[in-house]
């Protein structure tokens, strides 16, 4: 296959499609991924991570204590403040969590699935992006290691994959689908869940809300929290708006590290409490909603 082309599904305006439903006749489903990742200080010489990386002052030379403390902050802090805020709100998520934190930060896994909280798998660490630079086995290698992690922490079935840094190299859907995954959160091109067709069987895309993931507006965009929790707002307006035609999705990306941060997180408890005081909208897990689109039986984890 061209590197540069795909085959994976279908191009359709969002016009011409079945008007399709969630549950309740609700006009829009609303989803949090909340990722739990690992940034290691020394990655292998062999592996890949985008130059916009981010946390800290930007990449140092190793030791990087400072960046390395910064993303840490995420797993030893950030995330409970994250839980909590979603706790009070009765709001489940999906933990997208990668190999590294399944076998050295499983008592955050373990929160996640007290909770009863859908868990995806996120690689192997969010310093190993996967892309073209990656031979076919070395990738089906580190997919397969990855899923093998988090499966035994998550303690059975593992259905849905987002890429570290939404990561893909040119086979990555066909390869996911081999080892078994049923959807996937690496395309924002879209407001509602579609099929893909691979080799290794179907695929399920989900797509997030880019624009709005908390590092992609605040770190990178520079975007105020205030404007940020107002930008949420806007767009569950319009997206119920729009929703009278036909329901539409919104799954929001959400860092710990970054996010629950103390002087942060009272932003993240109001977009919560003005998207709960909305009607038409289902609160569901990324598993949930794709299984609206034939994604297969979407099972807790917990």
């Amino acid at each position: 296959m061209n590197p540069a082309a795909h085959d994976w599904f279908d191009w359709s305006p969002i016009g011409a499609r079945a008007s399709g439903a969630w549950p309740g006749g609700a006009r829009l489903a609303v989803a949090f991924v909340v990722a739990v990742e690992y940034y290691e200080m020394q990655p292998p010489a062999q592996a890949a991570w985008p130059a916009s990386l981010p946390g800290g002052f930007g990449r140092g030379p190793y030791p990087d204590f400072r960046t390395w403390s910064h993303r840490e902050y995420g797993n030893r802090i950030g995330v409970f403040r994250v839980m909590d805020a979603l706790d009070r709100h009765g709001m489940r998520a999906t933990a997208a969590v990668d190999a590294y934190c399944a076998r050295e930060r499983s008592v955050v896994v373990d929160e996640c699935r007290r909770r009863n909280w859908e868990i995806a798998a996120h690689g192997e660490a969010v310093t190993r992006l996967l892309s073209s630079r990656l031979g076919e086995e070395d990738e089906r290698s580190q997919i397969r290691a990855a899923l093998q992690a988090v499966r035994e922490a998550a303690g059975g079935d593992v259905a849905g994959w987002l890429g570290p840094e939404q990561g893909e190299s040119a086979r990555t859907p066909a390869l996911l689908a081999e080892a078994g995954i049923r959807y996937v959160l690496d395309w924002p091109n879209d407001e509602l869940p579609y099929p893909m067709r691979t080799p290794g069987g179907p695929l399920v895309s989900l797509p997030m809300a880019i624009d709005l993931d908390d590092v992609f507006a605040h770190w990178h965009r520079k975007l105020s929290m205030a404007r940020w929790r107002q930008s949420i707002a806007d767009a569950a307006e319009r997206l119920l708006a729009d929703g009278e035609s036909r329901p539409r999705a919104l799954v929001l990306c959400l860092h710990p590290w970054l996010v629950g941060q103390p002087w942060r997180i009272s932003y993240l408890e109001e977009v919560l409490a003005d998207l709960r005081r909305r009607e038409g909208v289902w609160f569901a897990t990324a598993g949930e909603i794709a299984a609206r689109c034939g994604a297969g039986d979407q099972r807790s984890a917990g």
